[in-house]
């Protein structure tokens, strides 16, 4: 199969073929219908996360089922899914106490005597958080999947897989927003617009959006953003605390930067909660003022949006096809994977919400 491979750090992606295993008893092979472009690969790409190499980098995706191994039961081959990193062993105590985005995936990835799911001639490859998207095929453990109705379209279901479930699950599943309370999300890219869009789902009675892009700040608005405020003219820590006459309950940082990430525990009010959601570099610290603590102000991190995404994820696809979730216009342009290093380059522009990877058949 073609797949894209990071050889490099802060190399282009090279298309290369890869040879992908058969399933085994807990397996699913998939035929990858779409893949988002997100910006979690690229912090790997440039070398501000680790990562074993060569790898196939990738993690939002949604495909078709091709073969299954002997003990699975919960899909079989034609089956429609959206995969997850949030991969669950099914009784750890993070999977037994409901939180199974935390799960260390004990059993979920083979052996060290058995043949690796993707490699080549000359050597195994990395499989990237067990799913390794950016690829025609995926070879994955049951529990990385979850099968949705066939009615909804795969492309706009592959930005479920990341996008949506980590915005919008940071809004409803970490954070627990009240109807009626004040939000502001930093950052209006995919999971930015998700945040927002959740939001408004979950009856925020005031959502205010902060970016440096106009296009985007326009976006947020369509995603159900009530303000905007523009961070390339204005102090955005001001300008949301005078509009809300002393900061916003719920804080939501979709961009993972220092400066961003600090900012949204500076827009709270007393008793606010500020969840960062972006990725920030490894190494890096958030700094807040100690005296914040004393007024009840919290600083939460999100893993996936604290998602169950068995549950969560088939929920995402009604809301879509109820015409609630603005899954369409989050996509910025549909790519083939040759155009990869193109989407890459174009998201450090600013400009895009999100490509979409899209596979023939």
């Amino acid at each position: 199969m073609k797949a894209a491979v990071l050889r490099e750090v802060g190399k282009p992606l090279v298309i290369e073929d890869v040879r992908i295993d058969n399933p085994r008893s807990h397996e699913v092979l998939i035929r990858t219908a779409a893949v988002g472009v997100c910006h979690s690969d690229l912090h790997y790409i440039e070398g501000l996360y680790a990562v074993q190499k060569p790898v196939v980098l990738g993690h939002e995706s949604a495909g078709v089922v091709e073969k299954v191994g002997s003990e699975v039961r919960y899909v079989k081959p034609g089956d429609h899914v959206i995969t997850c990193l949030s991969v669950f062993c099914g009784h750890c105590e993070y999977c037994t106490t409901g939180r199974p985005f935390s799960c260390a995936n004990p059993e979920t990835g083979r052996d060290d005597d058995q043949p690796p799911r993707l490699g080549q001639p000359d050597r195994p490859m990395l499989q990237f958080f067990n799913l390794s998207s950016f690829a025609e095929q995926m070879l994955i453990h049951e529990h990385a999947l979850v099968k949705i109705r066939k009615d909804m379209p795969l492309d706009r279901a592959a930005l479920i897989g990341c996008a949506v479930t980590t915005g919008f699950g940071a809004v409803t599943n970490t954070a627990r927003i009240e109807v009626g309370s004040t939000v502001a999300v930093i950052g209006c890219g995919g999971v930015g617009l998700s945040a927002i869009n959740g939001a408004a789902i979950a009856g925020a009675g005031r959502i205010i959006a902060v970016d440096v892009k106009g296009s985007k700040l326009n976006l947020a608005r369509h995603f159900g953003a009530t303000d905007v405020v523009n961070a390339a003219a204005v102090d955005p820590v001001a300008a949301v605390r005078d509009m809300t006459g002393g900061g916003v309950a719920y804080s939501f940082e979709a961009l993972g930067l220092k400066k961003t990430a600090e900012q949204a525990f500076r827009m709270l009010r007393a008793s606010g909660a500020a969840t960062i959601i972006g990725m920030v570099p490894e190494g890096q610290t958030i700094e807040v003022d100690a005296a914040d603590l004393l007024n009840d102000k919290k600083l939460q991190g999100s893993n996936m949006g604290s998602n169950h995404f068995r549950v969560d994820m088939p929920r995402y696809v009604d809301f879509y096809l109820d015409g609630k979730l603005k899954l369409d216009d989050m996509i910025s342009r549909r790519i083939k994977l040759a155009q990869i290093n193109e989407a890459f380059a174009e998201m450090k522009q600013g400009e895009v919400a999100r490509s979409v990877i899209v596979f023939d058949g």
